[in-house]
């Protein structure tokens, strides 16, 4: 057998084990929308909240972190109701548009999914 012959032997079939692995590790959408809501949630506590002035905080008499806390069922909601997934076998792109309100800003978010693991490339203010 020539050398050329068995690179490319090793060659393809680590390119098929690759491809296998990706395969069963390529997550599902439900785990993209844990991945996303946590996300989120911890945009809004981070950034949100903070920018929050605290007279306003104690004039209303409200926390801006118990309050993001005690609407995550309903963040899992709209990002479900708004993320289309393309699977393409071995990873997944997942798109969020939010659009809540015409008074508040809607978000776009592409993300890709592989080796279970997310990694958000494309976050747009529309």
């Amino acid at each position: 057998m020539k050398v050329s012959t068995m690179i490319a032997s090793v060659g393809a079939a680590g390119i098929a084990v690759l491809g296998v692995a990706m395969a069963t590790t390529n997550p599902q959408q439900a785990k993209y929308e844990e991945y996303a809501v946590q996300k989120m949630t911890t945009y809004l506590k981070t950034d949100f909240c903070k920018k929050t002035p605290n007279f306003l905080q104690n004039l209303i008499q409200f926390n801006c972190d118990q309050l993001v806390e005690s609407v995550n069922p309903q963040i899992r909601d709209v990002i479900a109701s708004t993320t289309k997934q393309q699977n393409y076998i071995v990873f997944s792109i997942y798109t969020t548009d939010l659009k809540i309100d015409n008074l508040i800003p809607g978000y776009k978010f592409e993300s890709v999914g592989a080796f279970n693991n997310f990694y958000t490339y494309k976050a747009e203010q529309q």
